[in-house]
């Protein structure tokens, strides 16, 4: 099948069309077709393996050959997505898609369960995998005696299971499964970066992968929306690697805007969202082995880089690569960008978010020794660094960006809740003269609200956040006034932009943040407006599609998603504001 065809029967989807399935080493995009666009391996951060989602080559679908149309949901409280194809009169098929689970950090194991619920089924697959951004096609294409596939590409080993026939022309396999009805077939497809262990049995992986998400995933049942809870709990879940690292986004450069420059790679983790994450967690009550995995990574990062810690990291505590381009056309109304320019930034923010997380995991008795320590690394990276310039949450030049005081006085307040006498009186000290000097710099002169920075007068949605971890009491005039202010300034049919660009409307530069919507409904809440708080939530939580995956930004006017996905953030948010208007 020819590169043409293929883009032609598997064009470009919107966003909210996709699901995505994910072991925490690595995810993989699929669509309404049945193709999977995208996977990178062995992990996250490694050049992709099907990239067809940007406009290259790769894909690996399994699509029914009658006309259909589509519907598809999670099992709940996991990232298993089932497809469902309704055709006409009585033919009904389904795809059960996964990661196998535990996962392997040099081998990403992708499982398709092809079920005819009613009628005979059949489907076409097609394998067009190709390393290196789709760059290097199959070779040594090989079916062996069991019926397997085995090939190569770039440095990666390939496997296919459960295709025994099919045809192989230019590196790309095709052919069709027949499943008569009520039976199911399964489909396998490894890729590693050494010698493959003995082929996968599908019933022992998909058997161990349910066990796995059963046992990862609790009911949070206290919350206001459990089952969106649950749900994206089970996205952190998913994108959070069992060395601790939680990547932000499983894909790059889906635009946030279109042809505005504003494709990103997102496939490392950063600091402030372990730590948002982290937050939720703990908000939801034990068992807590995802917090402490999320836990155990920042402290590691902040033992090892002390006031010199970067925002963001690969998985595995690396750094994070410069920006670079790899000849992919780009997802439509954007351009592909790998790696990050994050790397050579500071971000004061960070220390505050540590100290929150670390002062959380005191109050549950999940901090160690490491742990202790590195809380003293962070007050005194906060004690030599508050009064500099930096970039800030939202990565902009260097400023004197007000919600990164707040940040950190909120920080140190919290560990001053928790620590012994001394360390109390040292952190609250330093949370009293980062407040008073932020009061004097970055208060506007005719609301008495929080501005952006001593030279930017404009509100940010941003700034919202640090009361609501203690920063200054909810009631604190400057937080009510700046609550205000961002309904008044910020605030488009219940979603919420971060900030107002200067002489522009909102909405044109950039969608409506998520994070932002779910920040402004815990506020109102704590405010004692209980409607609106609803309001705003019940909004947010919506801005997805079938799969409910939340990106980091919502076109207000199109109804659309933009920007990478699922954004892990924004699923942290919902899950502790859903847990946090249930109090």
């Amino acid at each position: 099948m020819s590169p043409e065809e293929l883009a032609q029967r598997f064009p470009p989807q919107v966003l909210r069309d996709y699901a995505l399935v994910a072991d925490g080493a690595r995810g993989a995009v699929v669509g309404p077709r049945g193709a999977v666009v995208w996977m990178c391996a062995p992990s996250w951060h490694d050049d992709a393996v099907l990239a067809s989602l940007l406009g290259g080559r790769g894909l690996f679908a399994v699509t029914p050959v009658h006309p259909f149309v589509w519907g598809g949901h999670y099992e709940e409280g996991t990232l298993v997505f089932r497809h469902r194809w309704t055709g006409r009169g009585d033919v009904r098929v389904e795809c059960r898609d996964a990661m196998a689970m535990p996962s392997d950090p040099h081998r990403a194991v992708l499982l398709r369960q092809v079920r005819a619920v009613e009628g005979d089924a059949e489907v076409e697959v097609v394998l067009d995998l190709r390393a290196r951004f789709g760059t290097r096609a199959l070779r040594e294409v090989r079916r062996g005696d069991d019926g397997r596939w085995s090939a190569r590409t770039g440095d990666l080993r390939v496997r296919l299971s459960g295709l025994a026939d099919a045809d192989v022309d230019d590196g790309v396999l095709t052919g069709r499964l027949r499943v008569p009805a009520g039976g199911r077939h399964d489909l396998v497809l490894e890729v590693g970066d050494a010698r493959l262990p003995d082929p996968v049995d599908p019933e022992h992986a998909w058997t161990s992968t349910m066990h796995t998400w059963r046992s990862a995933v609790p009911d949070i049942a206290h919350s206001v929306a459990p089952a969106e809870a649950r749900h994206s709990y089970a996205v952190v879940r998913g994108l959070t690697s069992d060395e601790g690292g939680m990547v932000a986004a499983a894909t790059m450069s889906l635009p946030e805007h279109a042809e505005n420059g504003r494709s990103y790679d997102y496939r490392y983790a950063w600091v402030r969202d372990q730590c948002y994450a982290g937050l939720a967690m703990a908000a939801c009550g034990g068992p807590y082995p995802l917090f402490d995995t999320l836990v155990a990574f920042v402290v590691q990062r902040v033992l090892a880089d002390g006031d010199r810690l970067v925002p963001a990291y690969t998985v595995h505590g690396q750094p994070v690569p410069g920006e670079r381009r790899t000849g992919l056309p780009g997802y439509p109304g954007g351009w592909d960008v790998a790696g990050n320019h994050v790397r050579d930034q500071f971000q004061l923010d960070v220390f505050g978010t540590v100290l929150q997380l670390l002062a959380a995991a005191i109050q549950h008795d999940r901090l160690d020794a490491d742990g202790w320590r590195a809380v003293e690394v962070a007050v005194s990276a906060v004690e030599r660094r508050w009064r500099e310039p930096e970039a800030g949450i939202w990565e902009l030049q260097d400023d004197w960006w007000t919600h990164s005081r707040l940040e950190c006085v909120a920080g140190l307040r919290s560990i001053a809740a928790v620590c012994p006498p001394a360390d109390a009186v040292r952190a609250a000290t330093l949370a009293d003269a980062v407040l008073a000097e932020t009061s004097r710099r970055c208060l506007h002169p005719d609301e008495g609200r929080w501005q952006r920075s001593p030279g930017q007068p404009g509100v940010d949605a941003a700034l919202l956040r640090p009361a609501l971890r203690g920063a200054t009491p909810l009631e604190d005039p400057r937080q009510r006034a700046t609550l205000a202010a961002v309904r008044r300034d910020l605030v488009d049919d219940h979603y919420v932009y971060r900030y107002s660009p200067d002489s522009m409307p909102l909405g044109s530069t950039e969608g409506a943040f998520l994070l932002c919507g779910f920040l402004l409904a815990e506020a109102l809440h704590a405010d004692g407006q209980q409607v609106e708080a609803f309001r705003f939530f019940e909004r947010n939580r919506a801005a997805c599609g079938p799969a409910a995956l939340l990106a980091e930004e919502w076109d207000v006017e199109q109804r659309q998603l933009r920007g990478n996905l699922p954004q892990a953030f924004v699923h942290a948010a919902l899950l502790h504001s859903s847990v946090f208007l249930g109090t």
